[in-house]
């Protein structure tokens, strides 16, 4: 970067790779870097928005680790900032010379779509609106930072869409390169954060997309329920037993589900797993309950069976989702002893 002062944010979420350590060693050699080590918490996007909050320049870059993007687009980046030409550039891998390297026709072909779907939110005037590479001046990502969902990996899209006002972008082509060191991210459950992202980001924020989730692992346990109590009933069990086991199937499929799709990054194990999944059972419980008493009373003033019961439907999911996001999944641990010690 020549004679431009700069530094180095690595977050890390508390990897076994030894990345904190490398970090903290290198800062103590003098060199302008430092670490965020997060523990309990992961995802791309609420990384990148923290390693920029913590930032103290008037323009952040945001570049992964794995040596894919190229860093001597860098200079150019604040070069266009600092000249206010923008306010955001976006390195591109689909503008001019850019490209994607040796990514094989599948990962090309999602990667494609994802773009399609991007520019539904955003329009074209953006042509790689997915880029994971890209530099913006601090000011507008502060502007911006209340409304980021900060779900999965697509952070860019979700500052294009969060902007409160129209931002001044460019973008220069690149080649994206193979990766040297670690695993892709691309997989089914980074597809589907892209599009609860796409469906909070077109409701205008009023369809949370982890509710959107929440809602489609209950349709599998409503399919487990109905298909174990099928069996059970083939078999000649009684119809309360058999309800009540096709219940606790279905609980225990979308506690499973939701516990390492839905709620990922707060995924509970060992024993926070069983006290986690008495609770989830104890929270649809009630749920159920709140079904049935919602569901009548809207049944004694409208008469219409298929209202009353969308009507307790709709409020058992808000309850279960709002409950078990607060009291099953919230992420938040009680520290065993005092950090510090006053005194």
């Amino acid at each position: 970067m020549g004679d431009v002062a700069w530094e180095l944010i690595v977050v890390d979420d508390d990897s076994p790779d030894g990345t904190a350590a490398e970090v903290t060693a290198l800062r103590a050699e003098g060199w302008p870097v430092r670490v965020i080590r997060r523990v309990g918490r992961r995802g791309l996007a609420s990384a990148v928005v923290e390693g920029a909050l913590a930032a103290e320049a008037d323009h952040v870059a945001v570049i992964d680790a794995d040596m894919q993007h190229d860093e001597r687009l860098l200079p150019r980046m604040l070069a266009l900032m600092e000249a206010d030409e923008a306010d955001l550039v976006i390195g591109s891998r689909y503008l001019g010379e850019g490209g994607i390297g040796d990514w094989d026709a599948g990962r090309a072909r999602i990667s494609r779509v994802a773009t399609r779907c991007a520019t539904l939110v955003i329009g074209a005037g953006v042509s790689d609106p997915m880029s994971g590479f890209f530099a913006i001046k601090r000011d507008a990502f502060h502007a911006c930072v209340y409304d980021l969902s900060q779900q999965g990996y697509k952070i860019l899209l979700d500052v294009l869409t969060s902007s409160p006002r129209r931002l001044v972008v460019v973008e220069l082509p690149y080649v994206f390169r193979s990766r040297q060191h670690g695993e892709s991210k691309l997989d089914v459950m980074v597809a589907a954060e892209l599009l609860f992202l796409l469906i909070e980001k077109l409701s205008r924020g009023f369809v949370p997309p982890r509710f959107v989730l929440f809602c489609a692992v209950g349709g599998v346990g409503l399919a487990a329920h109905l298909l174990v109590l099928g069996l059970l009933s083939a078999g000649g069990a009684a119809f309360i037993p058999a309800q009540t086991a096709s219940a606790f199937a279905a609980m225990t499929l979308n506690f499973a589900i939701n516990n390492a799709v839905t709620y990922r990054a707060q995924r509970l194990r060992g024993a926070r797993f069983v006290v986690g999944y008495a609770v989830f059972c104890l929270i649809c419980s009630i749920g159920g309950l709140a079904n049935i008493g919602v569901a009548d009373l809207v049944l004694v003033g409208s008469g219409s069976w298929p209202l009353a019961g969308i009507a307790g439907a709709l409020m058992s999911a808000v309850f279960n989702f709002g409950a078990a996001s607060q009291l099953v999944w919230n992420g938040r641990r009680r520290s065993r002893r005092p950090l510090v010690r006053h005194g």
